[in-house]
C-alpha cells in the first residue's frame, strides 16, 4: 500500500503539531516554514523539511501539491497570507485542503476557494473539553465531521439485558450501534445482530448526529 503523504505549509504551535501527529501515524510529511528554528524542532520527524515563503506561487509549485493526499495550511491569524496559500495550492492542483481558520469571514472566502475544511482549534478543543464534561457516561467521543459523532459509552442500565433489536436505539434516538466492546473479554464485536444481549461489562460504539446523541447520552 502507498504511504499516504502530506504537505504542512507553515510551522507554528498548531502546525508543528498536527505535522507531528502525521507523522506518527506514519505518513511522509513534509514542512515548509521561513523560520529555520521551527524547521529545525522537527528534522528528526519531517520526511522533507523546506525553508521558504508559502505565499510564493513558485515554491508551492516545486512541492508537487497535485500529487500530495492532503495539504494543511496554518498561518496564525495572517488572513491575507492564509487566503493566498489556499488560493495558490487548489491552483496547483492540491485534492485536498485544510486550512486553520482566523475568522468566519476568513471560512467564508476559504470555502469558496474550494478548501475541504476550515479549522478552529481553539473552538474544537473547547467543544470537546466542554462534551467531556457534560457527557459523564460518554467514554469516548470521535468526530466524524461537524454534526455527526461516534461515542463511546458504558451501556446504560435500563438496556442492560435486553438485545440490540429491543433497545431500538435507531427508531428511539436515530442512532446507530456499530460495535459493542466487551471489558471483560477485551473484545469488540462489530456490526453486532439484532439478537445480540446487551450485558453491564459492555460498551457499546454508537454513530448519529451529535444532537441525537446527545439525547440518547441522557439515558440511564
Amino acid at each position: 500500500m502507498k504511504t499516504k503523504r502530506f504537505v504542512c505549509l507553515g510551522l507554528g504551535t498548531f502546525g508543528s503539531a498536527f505535522a507531528k501527529r502525521l507523522c506518527q501515524h506514519g505518513f511522509r510529511v513534509t514542512g515548509i516554514d521561513r523560520s529555520e528554528s521551527a524547521l529545525n524542532e522537527l528534522r528528526d520527524v519531517l520526511f522533507e523539511a523546506v525553508i521558504g515563503d508559502v505565499t510564493d506561487r513558485q515554491t508551492l509549485d516545486e512541492l508537487l501539491l497535485s500529487s500530495a493526499d492532503g495539504v494543511v495550511i496554518s498561518l496564525g491569524d495572517n488572513i491575507e497570507r492564509s487566503i493566498l496559500c489556499a488560493l495558490y495550492a487548489k491552483e496547483l492542483g492540491a485534492p485536498r485542503v485544510y486550512v486553520k481558520g482566523v475568522s468566519n469571514d476568513h471560512a467564508k472566502i476559504l470555502r469558496a476557494l474550494g478548501v475541504e475544511r476550515v479549522i478552529f482549534p481553539e473552538v474544537e478543543m473547547a467543544n470537546d473539553f466542554a462534551d467531556s464534561l457534560i457527557w459523564t457516561n460518554v467514554l469516548k467521543q470521535y468526530k466524524i465531521d461537524a454534526d455527526h459523532s461516534i461515542v463511546e459509552i458504558a451501556v446504560p442500565n435500563s438496556l442492560v439485558g435486553k438485545t440490540i433489536a429491543e433497545a431500538d436505539l435507531r427508531r428511539k434516538y436515530n442512532v446507530l450501534v456499530i460495535a459493542i466492546l466487551d471489558e471483560l473479554k477485551h473484545s469488540i464485536d462489530a456490526a453486532p445482530a439484532g439478537d445480540y444481549r446487551l450485558l453491564d461489562n459492555h460498551a457499546m460504539l454508537v454513530m448519529g448526529k451529535t444532537s441525537d446523541l446527545s439525547k440518547f447520552r441522557d439515558l440511564h
